[in-house]
């Protein structure tokens, strides 16, 4: 944890921040109710034996009765978000697949429901979903599940009339169309993107009960952009300069300041997103890419960059966005994420289905360099095994690990650790509480990295418990 001046901490309403967990809390509840009953969800609660899609049972019972006109209409009303139903034969290979268009925008399998959850907050312009981590695989998020964060909706930009202002302490103040912007040298990355509040409710106790709501603000997508470098060098900044002030083109004129040498080490301007343009809710047509740095300083809808020499001291990094401590103070400009991991299956809400052999696997990821080693322990930390990292390893990226275990059927405490590239190994929860307190009305919000503990009890039900 960085250690910047402090200053008094704002003051926060408890009965808001309660109020807002217990609708969302309400929110998993619902979605969960819903996901039990669904054989294709791994929230499925009825018998194992029962683990197939209900979809292909109502469209192959339909089909094979002959209601034609009932099944074109059960069928579009069935198709989950993402997809379109068709129609499914008792036996694919004899019989013709539907037709390719003329033109198209893919669209997944009718038999995948994984979808973001929305954060219940008072309106849907101030808020933000999470990305279903326990149906991930590999390392990349689609970017239709990746998290969203928005303080005042999602911005609509036409991208023929963006223009991106550049002026302050630099030897001549310049516009840059998109166009312009695409015309320079291109970069892409591979890289994770974490909100700094990725398991605010978990401080004080245990309170959401999935992955999905415990850490499901990160996600990692392949981005593409232009260096910040090489748009500053375009501009000349002047040797006093030392800050720079990102703002978005939102409703809420997004605003974060960044120390220069970060913004000419590594930061980039994307327009591009796992291989097209960036999604609308993750920035489009522009977003500033901060790597390594809370998700927060990823400025989205990006318009305006000014050169100063001292931190603005904005809204979102003085009442917001900074650490109580418990004296009462608060750490300002605590940018970097710090090394942590979590078990993504067995999770929170899943149902093993008996003893036996599973793969334990997660994420783990670090704002401070490359993932070099995760732990996995069965017993609550009093024994530990090195997990095995899949293939590729990259910096500030989603690393994922696997373990092998034979559970015998008895109560077991999950945990996952890790360690990256510059020695840091990521705290149990009560070290970061001795550090932090528990003084707000969660315990604490922002940069929670803690160990996180799933409890497998003896009829296989996984739950979100604390133990440190």
């Amino acid at each position: 944890m960085e250690n910047k001046p402090a200053k008094p901490a704002a003051a926060i309403s408890p009965h808001t921040q309660r109020s807002s967990v217990e609708a969302l809390l309400e929110a998993e509840a619902h979605q969960l109710a819903h996901d039990r009953s669904d054989p294709a969800s791994p929230y499925f609660a009825g018998d194992p034996k029962a683990r197939v899609d209900r979809r292909r049972f109502l469209v192959g019972s339909l089909a094979a009765a002959g209601a034609a006109g009932v099944l074109a209409q059960s069928a579009r009303a069935a198709a989950p978000l993402g997809a379109v139903e068709h129609e499914v034969p008792p036996d694919a290979s004899k019989t013709q697949g539907y037709p390719i268009d003329d033109t198209s925008y893919g669209s997944r399998s009718q038999f995948e429901t994984e979808v973001r959850t929305r954060f219940k907050t008072a309106t849907q312009q101030s808020s933000w979903t999470f990305t279903p981590l326990q149906n991930g695989v590999g390392i990349i998020t689609p970017s239709g599940l990746h998290f969203e964060r928005s303080h005042a909706g999602t911005a609509v930009i036409d991208p023929s009339k963006h223009i991106l202002y550049v002026h302050g302490l630099v030897q001549e103040a310049k516009k840059f169309s998109m166009r312009d912007i695409r015309r320079f040298p291109s970069i892409s990355r591979i890289m994770f993107i974490e909100c700094s509040g990725n398991g605010l409710t978990e401080w004080s106790k245990p309170t959401l009960r999935t992955v999905q709501g415990t850490h499901g603000l990160t996600s990692t997508s392949e981005w593409t952009g232009v260096p910040l470098s090489t748009v500053l060098n375009e501009v000349g900044v002047r040797g006093n300069a030392k800050w720079i002030l990102a703002e978005g083109g939102d409703g809420a004129a997004m605003t974060r300041s960044i120390p220069l040498p970060k913004a000419m080490k590594d930061c980039f301007l994307a327009y591009g997103q796992n291989g097209e343009a960036i999604r609308p809710e993750q920035g489009y047509p522009l977003r500033l890419v901060v790597p390594g740095f809370e998700g927060n300083m990823n400025i989205k809808w990006l318009r305006r960059l000014e050169i100063s020499d001292a931190p603005f001291m904005t809204r979102e990094e003085t009442s917001k966005y900074t650490d109580l401590r418990p004296d009462g103070k608060a750490v300002q400009f605590s940018f970097e994420m710090e090394a942590k991991s979590v078990i993504t299956f067995p999770s929170g809400e899943i149902t093993l289905d008996g003893p036996g052999f599973y793969e334990i696997t997660g994420l783990a990821w670090s704002g401070r360099g490359t993932v070099k080693r995760v732990d996995v322990s069965t017993d609550g930390g009093k024994t530990w095994r090195q997990a095995a990292l899949q293939s590729p390893v990259l910096p500030i990226c989603h690393t994922r690990f696997r373990l092998p275990w034979q559970w015998d059927g008895k109560t077991a405490i999950l945990q996952s650790r890790c360690a990256d590239d510059t020695g840091y190994v990521q705290p149990t929860l009560g070290q970061v509480i001795a550090l932090r307190g528990l003084d707000g009305p969660l315990g604490s919000i922002y940069h929670l990295n803690a160990i996180q503990s799933w409890q497998v009890t003896s009829d296989g039900k996984v739950s979100n418990v604390h133990e440190y």
